[in-house]
């Protein structure tokens, strides 16, 4: 909005060689601004599901599936990284607890039991109660997460159709699974 300056209109009329031209600046779409007063009383855009929200500085914002993803797995990451810490730290307590007063012996190397050389092995290490099978339970819970993701992501992707998404999504899945299981081979 311009205020009306008085003075200045005063100082136009009392020149008598002056001339008043008025200009009239034509709107990309007249009912743009009806549009956003209503958006702006109800809170709410309308939109068809594939569109995206355009904010007040004309900037694309996501969708409502989007956030939903976007939520999905954020919260997935959160509560993966959580629940593998406190499995990890309650195995850590455990294993202090049952074997914190005894001494170590570095003098010999001795590897990983072959119960704790494979995914199974180690659940069923957990499940009979063993503390460092607790330990390997929780840190093969927390490899585990980012490959759900990238596996939830790559369902998503595939429900909308996203082809150049699920081209990336699915060479991030072929990184990952050939850096767990390119060792063995």
């Amino acid at each position: 909005m311009y205020k009306f300056n008085s003075s200045f209109y005063w100082a136009l009329l009392a020149q008598p060689d002056s001339e008043v031209v008025t200009l009239t600046l034509p709107q990309e779409n007249p009912d743009s601004n009806i549009k956003q007063l209503k958006e702006q009383r109800t809170g709410t855009v309308a939109q068809s599901p594939n569109e995206c929200e355009i904010d007040a500085n004309n900037n694309a914002t996501k969708t409502s599936s989007e956030q939903q993803l976007e939520y999905l797995l954020s919260n997935l990451m959160k509560y993966g990284v959580l629940i593998a810490s406190a499995v990890v730290l309650l195995g850590g307590i455990l294993y202090l607890i049952h074997h914190g007063n005894e001494p170590a012996e570095y003098h010999f190397f001795r590897g990983e039991p072959s119960e704790f050389r494979s995914p199974i092995g180690v659940v069923k290490a957990a499940l009979s109660g063993s503390d460092r099978g607790m330990i390997q339970l929780g840190l093969l819970l927390l490899i585990a997460t980012p490959i759900v993701r990238v596996f939830l992501s790559l369902l998503t992707f595939l429900l909308q159709r996203e082809f150049i998404y699920v081209i990336v999504t699915l060479l991030v899945m072929a990184s990952l699974t050939y850096s767990l299981v390119g060792a063995y081979y």
